[in-house]
């Protein structure tokens, strides 16, 4: 697999632990807007240590093929990260599937970016990693969420009801699934 991979206005990259003042920048500025669609987060969460941390377990993860975590920038500012699409949970065997994560920079949204790098992932999934399903699960009330994923072709396979604490608060998740045809 490669550390790096391109769209028609994007690099996804992994990140190492040397990389934690991109992302300490990104979620610091996004610090607001991300709290109210993910779980809490620990005390330290905004320091470069704790990132640095984050960055050094998922590449041990993605070395053990249990992860796969990219970070967006764009082509034409390729130092500064404007979010991350993540495959999580990967599981072999007869089940081949992952939970699909994403999330976007609040000034780069409604511009296409998390469907652009979403299709790349969901290639690199299902013809490079050779999984069979993808799942992502997400709150009824996060519409544009749901509209990259449907764009995508992910079927709604039901709810479930009181899934994550977000924010402080257990919420409901639609199951969004996306299935590789061809294996």
């Amino acid at each position: 697999m490669k550390k790096i991979y391109h769209t028609d206005r994007l690099m996804l990259k992994i990140l190492r632990p040397k990389d934690a003042g991109l992302v300490l920048d990104y979620i610091s500025r996004n610090k607001d807007f991300l709290k109210e669609w993910e779980t809490d987060r620990p005390d330290d969460y905004h320091t470069l240590n704790h990132q640095k941390g984050l960055l050094k377990r998922d590449y041990r993860r993605f070395k053990d093929g249990q992860m796969l975590r990219l970070w967006i920038f764009k082509k034409d500012d390729p130092n500064k990260v404007i979010g991350t699409i993540a495959l999580d949970n990967i599981i072999r065997g007869p089940f081949l599937s992952c939970f699909l994560g994403y999330r976007l920079d609040r000034d780069n949204i409604n511009r296409g970016y998390t469907t652009e790098a979403l299709g790349e992932l969901i290639r690199i999934a299902f013809e490079e990693m050779g999984l069979h399903r993808l799942e992502a699960n997400i709150m009824p009330r996060n519409s544009r969420s749901l509209k990259v994923v449907e764009k995508l072709g992910f079927e709604n396979e039901g709810t479930s009801r009181d899934y994550l604490k977000i924010n402080g608060k257990w919420e409901d998740h639609i199951h969004m699934v996306l299935l590789n045809k061809d294996i």
